[in-house]
């Protein structure tokens, strides 16, 4: 085995930034715009303060930005815009009602019809919005059935994935890998270039995703299963014996640490008092509190006072007139990209006020924070969270048919607008454009995302939601170590070592390795910034061995897009995660099976028609 010669210095010192870069892509604590900015300002700094010469010329570092206009980008947030449009209207709304008909049919034939619509779908539309679109259906179906709905979520959301493999528009990562090999020189591919290795290696995956996957996922119930009310309103009526008696309100709050949450005093029926901390508390007030039966119960013990339920004051609570609030109702609200919440606190957006709905529980990657003692309404809510809230019936169906929110409830009831054969038909006629060669689909896009803004399908306020700056500057970081890795030797260098450790290897060996590698590395740092950083090296290791580099970069695109395994690794697996409350080893029971399902089939078919 004969190892290439060390590089120049600066190849060596894109090589060990880009080592730093993927170790900060995959610290949770770190968010990856400050991570992605920091990398790019380490690169530009770099190559201005130590001038690099390409070919002759100095090398501007200044270009490390150009990746901000880069087509491929330019696209993404397109598609980004036109999906929030499709997402707003309820465009795809009519096939979630016939598929929720399908699944009281048939619940095992109806689970594969819903994995090939995801997938289909998947292939033309960012995947969030299918997602988004299905998790209530299955959500309700499950409610209404009494069956689990953890076996199927997680298959569903790995379907879009897998659709999205299939044509050059299906993810940001396909759009990435195509720009970038097309900058080095390859022929552009086509929409459909690679759609039979992606159908038929698909088709596997969506087997072991119908039949396979939930079996391995436990049945259980999830926070939206049990739909009973967890918070009560209830009159406290101070007594004689009570040790409020004749104290001031503040007193009250005092002794119960200042956990009881008053809002507001009765003193005689109908007759409201204003809530001032100095006002005195005669025997004979009702403080109307809203808390669980439990806190509730020691409220009542602390300040000596008599419980009764709202509509029979007369009457203490008790196992024959127990609390009840009959017009309450509990639901799911995800929190997706282009949602008003995603980057607010619940205290900053005033929900409480604005809404009426009292925030219960947050679940996040696997944890649960409860109201009360994690103080849910401070937390800054991100992309993927599901928050429980429990809140008159009116008011849920009220803010589920505005779809700035994504509620999932015990019904079907999903918003659909005027607007939404406009918004269907101008996606239609993205795709077709770019399809049918009229078009680049970077400008096609932007073209669409233009007249759904133009129609009435998105405000301004809804596509500037859409766009994703942790999306936007991951790419621009990543285009600028690919173009640093090619103008320094750095991916020819790793591209030659790899030839090398590969031995004598067959290239088709040589393909899966790097496949497998993509599919590595995309589950613990960014899919983006692996396909990117990924694609020139692919062709480096293909001039290396003398083939054909289209084979290789597509080994980078199915590589990078192999997000199955971790839930950080793709933005609608949190979605799932936190909608299904599944484990980090749940993912990695059924996500690693289906990775190592797609490595394989696709190792066979890529040299079958591209070698």
């Amino acid at each position: 085995m004969i190892f290439p010669p060390p590089p120049n210095p600066h190849a060596l010192a894109v090589l060990g930034l880009t080592a730093v870069a993927l170790i900060l892509f995959s610290r949770e604590k770190i968010s990856l715009e400050s991570s992605s900015l920091f990398i790019l300002a380490i690169l530009a700094v770099g190559f201005e303060v130590f001038p690099f010469q390409a070919e002759g010329k100095e090398f501007h570092a200044v270009n490390f930005f150009m990746g901000f206009g880069n087509e491929a980008l330019v696209a993404v947030c397109s598609l980004m815009i036109a999906g929030q449009g499709i997402l707003r209207t309820g465009a795809l709304d009519p096939v979630g009602r016939i598929l929720a008909r399908l699944w009281k049919i048939s619940p095992v034939f109806s689970l594969l019809i819903t994995l090939l619509f995801g997938a289909f779908i998947s292939a033309f539309i960012n995947n969030v919005p299918v997602v988004v679109l299905l998790l209530p259906v299955l959500i309700s179906v499950s409610l209404k059935t009494g069956e689990s709905a953890t076996p199927i979520l997680m298959p569903m959301g790995f379907s879009t994935l897998l659709g999205g493999t299939s044509t050059t528009i299906g993810t940001s990562t396909n759009l990435l890998v195509v720009a970038v090999a097309a900058e080095m020189g390859l022929k552009k591919f086509g929409m459909f270039d690679f759609v039979l290795p992606a159908v038929i290696a698909g088709s596997v995956g969506i087997l072991y995703l119908w039949l396979i996957a939930p079996r391995l996922l436990s049945k259980r119930e999830i926070a939206i299963t049990d739909s009973s009310a967890r918070v009560f309103t209830a009159h406290l009526a101070v007594t004689e014996k009570s040790p409020v008696n004749g104290e001031s309100l503040s007193k009250a709050l005092k002794l119960t640490d200042g956990k009881m949450k008053i809002s507001s005093l009765e003193r005689g029926e109908g007759n409201q008092v204003m809530l001032l901390p100095d006002i005195t508390l005669m025997p004979g007030d009702h403080l109307v509190i809203n808390d669980t039966p439990d806190n509730l119960k020691e409220f009542e013990a602390i300040l000596h006072g008599t419980l009764f339920p709202v509509g029979s004051e007369d009457t203490p609570i008790n196992e024959n007139n127990p609390l009840h609030d009959d017009d309450q109702q509990i639901a799911e609200i995800a929190i997706f990209q282009g949602s008003p919440l995603n980057g607010s606190t619940l205290n900053n957006f005033r929900f409480i006020d604005r809404y009426g709905l009292l925030p219960l529980a947050l679940h996040r990657s696997g944890k649960r924070f409860k109201r009360i003692q994690d103080k849910i309404s401070d937390l800054r809510l991100r992309a993927g969270d599901i928050l429980l809230v429990q809140g008159p019936r009116d008011t849920i169906s009220e803010i589920k048919r505005s779809t700035d929110f994504l509620v999932l409830d015990s019904t079907v009831d999903l918003p659909y607008s005027k607007k939404a054969p406009i918004a269907m038909g101008l996606m239609l006629g993205i795709i077709l454009s770019a399809a049918l060669g009229f078009l680049p689909i970077a400008i096609s896009a932007p073209c669409g995302a233009l007249c759904m803004i133009l129609t009435g399908c998105l405000s301004w306020r809804d596509a500037t939601r859409a766009l994703s700056a942790q999306v936007i500057l991951i790419v621009v970081t990543s285009l600028a170590l690919g173009t640093a890795m090619l103008i320094t030797g750095a991916a020819e260098y790793l591209g030659t070592m790899f030839v090398a450790m590969s031995g004598h290897a067959s290239p088709a060996m040589v393909l899966s390795g790097l496949m497998l590698l993509m599919a590595f590395f995309t589950n613990i740092i960014s899919n983006n910034a692996t396909a990117v950083i990924g694609t020139p090296i692919a062709i480096s290791i293909a001039s290396q061995m003398g083939q054909s580099p289209e084979p290789f970069v597509l080994a980078v695109l199915f590589g990078a897009n192999m997000s199955f395994a971790t839930p950080m690794a793709y933005k609608t697996n949190l979605l799932v995660m936190n909608a299904g409350e599944y484990s980090f080893s749940e993912f990695l029971k059924v996500g690693i099976p289906l990775v190592l399902i797609m490595w394989v089939a696709l190792s066979f078919l890529l040299p079958i028609q591209f070698m």
